[in-house]
């Protein structure tokens, strides 16, 4: 496996991130872990909220430097009590401390926050992250399921008051969940941030007949195609459709850090293959014709205007620029 600069940071991170939430067992999870680790896997993720998930992983991680542990924070601790969740800064520093704790460390690499608390101000979010970062607890942080405006402030706060910020962003994103695709990934993009994607197969939909989790029958029109197509390529380029998927995802943008998550270690042994796959050009356009996807205002609109003579003249096909005008979508 090769390695990823964590966002604009010098933290090397592996090109597939382990998930962890559905692990059940600390035995599998210890074999899951050796496998990770033998092929140079070392970044792991997992949440105060994922079960015994944190405790677990505390169990069987023998050699803790070695490997890139995020976990996240915001899911309630306590039903009853108000102050047990959200973004705010007393739920952050319980939160930070359970899941120190659980881990059985004394820092987390990347600390999360695990989705957007609109209750809480960006401003005591980001500096209650900083303060822990300072405080040697944390070393990089990262944010999850959070509009792209949100995190644009969020970062742009933290550059002007030289405080810490977020170097990664989590989101959902495979064939046929591309939402991210209009403001997200682009923001990202531009922040220098590294995405972890979560859901790669689509809840096992991508993943052929072996890792379906669902009856093909109820699959939606959208859903048959997708599947249909991965498989349709899978069969030409004689590999699992799982590694299809993942490769699709991976090829987005250098920042797109898939989050394969597993149960057992034969699914993790599997999947890891996945980093050999370079998807050609035209598999790639076969999969997107199979489920189209429209970006939508502004940016479709914004793509019409980069090659328009109405708006940059009558030489703007023979501008040569040194990026590309629509980020990552260009």
């Amino acid at each position: 496996m090769r390695y990823r600069l964590f966002g604009r940071t010098g933290l090397r991170v592996s090109e597939l991130v382990l998930g962890t939430m559905a692990i059940s067992d600390v035995d599998e999870y210890r074999r899951i872990l050796n496998v990770f680790s033998d092929a140079g896997g070392n970044f792991v993720d997992t949440a105060s909220a994922y079960g015994a998930s944190e405790e677990m992983l505390g169990t069987v991680l023998d050699r803790r430097d070695r490997f890139v542990i995020g976990t996240k924070y915001t899911l309630t601790r306590d039903a009853s009590d108000p102050n047990a969740s959200g973004n705010h800064r007393k739920n952050l520093i319980r939160s930070l401390e359970q899941s120190l704790r659980r881990l059985r460390t004394d820092y987390i690499d990347v600390y999360w926050v695990h989705v957007w608390d609109r209750h809480t101000p960006i401003e005591e979010t980001v500096r209650a992250l900083d303060e822990v970062v300072r405080a040697g607890k944390v070393l990089y942080i990262g944010i999850s399921d959070a509009p792209a405006w949100v995190v644009a402030q969020a970062n742009t706060l933290a550059h002007c008051r030289n405080q810490t910020p977020f170097a990664g962003l989590q989101v959902p994103y495979n064939l046929l969940q591309r939402d991210v695709e209009r403001e997200l990934l682009p923001m990202a993009e531009a922040f220098g941030m590294s995405v972890t994607t979560w859901a790669p197969l689509a809840r096992g939909i991508l993943a052929g007949a072996t890792g379906r989790r669902a009856d093909p029958a109820e699959y939606t029109d959208r859903e048959r195609a997708a599947a249909t197509a991965v498989d349709t390529v899978a069969a030409e380029l004689g590999v699992p459709p799982a590694h299809v998927a993942i490769a699709w995802a991976r090829r987005r943008s250098p920042t797109v850090l898939p989050l394969v998550g597993v149960s057992t270690a034969d699914q993790l042994t599997q999947n890891l293959r996945a980093v050999d796959l370079a998807l050609p050009d035209e598999a790639a356009d076969a999969l997107e014709r199979a489920v189209p996807f429209e970006l939508g205002f502004p940016g479709d609109f914004i793509t019409e205007c980069d090659r328009s003579p109405h708006v940059y003249g009558d030489t703007v096909r023979r501008v040569d620029t040194h990026h590309r005008p629509s980020g990552i979508l260009g």
